[in-house]
């Protein structure tokens, strides 16, 4: 018989979960699968053995093999790809930008107004139904609604994911986001100058208490979950500045919660209060110039630009970089016109 510990929910930009485990004082030895088998609802063997093989099962803090003997008042943690929900999901003929593939996984950069996977009202045209048509035996299986994720992005973040196309990859790269050794940067015009050229925001991100469909930052740490995001300015064209942001971690819409928190929301955001006129002076020529700018970049101005990773099996850095899409290199040419002339 064992003690259970702890479950760290998990995020829901992040698509894992962290479990942890002390042995009780009573605890014969036993193989680590088997250990972890009794206590994980619907993890099979097999799963737990390719997590171990990947490295994302240790015992008091030490990487082992699934053969591994648990002995008494021994911690045992392990991270797992998130559990799929059983879904039926129609395969679909969607595009998707793949920019690099192998045996094991595939970068993908992703375009604007496109949902990661399927959820409430929206059961169709994501994806992952994109997925589905393109590749076959994706982990997970058709029958889920996450084959092969291990992150996502917001319906209106463009840019670069990468998905796991075996059992082995997603627990490796599972583990990378859970570690934190995943580095990715974004690209995000956001209202406002800074005085300074680079920053930190910290702040626990969680639910808002209001409205559910948005998330708010606690600064006392009371609610919601630990989040850094580091900044640098890159371009700043009087009333709105091109930032890049480096994540130290992976909340749902951190981002976004993070710069309105401080007082610059992202361009056009409307769901974070960024499709108003914000900044610049109240002449109506200028308040039909941002009007023109909202049309041409119809959603928040985030990109992800660079991803960066340890490749499951060959073991070597991998670094990806992806373009600025259209929408968003035309609302910055405005931008930089209207600074010029003005």
């Amino acid at each position: 018989m064992s003690l259970f510990n702890s479950i760290e929910e998990p995020d829901s930009q992040d698509l894992y979960e962290h479990y942890n485990f002390i042995a009780d004082n009573g605890q014969s030895p036993l193989r680590v699968d088997k250990f972890l088998m009794n206590f994980i609802e619907n993890a099979t063997r097999n799963k737990i053995q390719i997590a171990a093989k990947s490295g994302a099962v240790l015992v008091n803090n030490k990487v082992v093999k699934p053969n591994y003997k648990v002995k008494a008042n021994d911690t045992v943690s392990v991270v797992l790809s998130f559990p799929p929900k059983e879904v039926s999901i129609v395969p679909e003929k969607i595009h998707l930008n793949i920019v690099y593939e192998d045996e094991e996984l595939l970068i993908i950069n992703k375009q604007a107004n496109l949902v990661v996977h399927p959820g409430y009202a929206n059961y169709t045209g994501t994806l992952v139904n994109g997925l589905l048509y393109h590749f076959n035996n994706l982990p997970n299986g058709s029958k889920s609604d996450r084959p092969g994720l291990v992150h996502r992005l917001d319906k209106n973040t463009t840019g670069l994911m990468v998905v796991a196309k075996t059992e082995f990859s997603m627990s490796h790269l599972a583990k990378q986001f859970f570690d934190r050794s995943v580095n990715r940067t974004y690209n995000a015009l956001v209202w406002g100058d800074f005085e300074k050229e680079e920053g930190i925001i910290s702040g626990h991100i969680g639910r808002s208490l209001k409205n559910r469909k948005v998330m708010d930052v606690f600064p006392d740490g009371t609610y919601g979950k630990h989040a850094v995001t580091h900044y640098k300015v890159l371009n700043k064209f009087r009333y709105v500045t091109l930032v890049e942001c480096k994540l130290e971690t992976g909340r749902t819409h951190q981002i976004r919660a993070h710069f309105k928190h401080i007082k610059h929301p992202l361009f056009n955001d409307e769901l974070y209060g960024g499709s108003q006129v914000l900044r610049g002076t109240t002449f109506t020529k200028y308040r039909q110039f941002v009007r023109n700018c909202f049309k041409t970049i119809q959603r928040q101005c985030l990109h992800a630009k660079t991803l960066e990773f340890q490749h499951p099996t060959k073991k070597k850095y991998m670094k990806f970089e992806s373009e600025l899409p259209i929408d968003l290199m035309n609302v910055l040419k405005k931008w930089e016109l209207y600074t010029l002339n003005s």
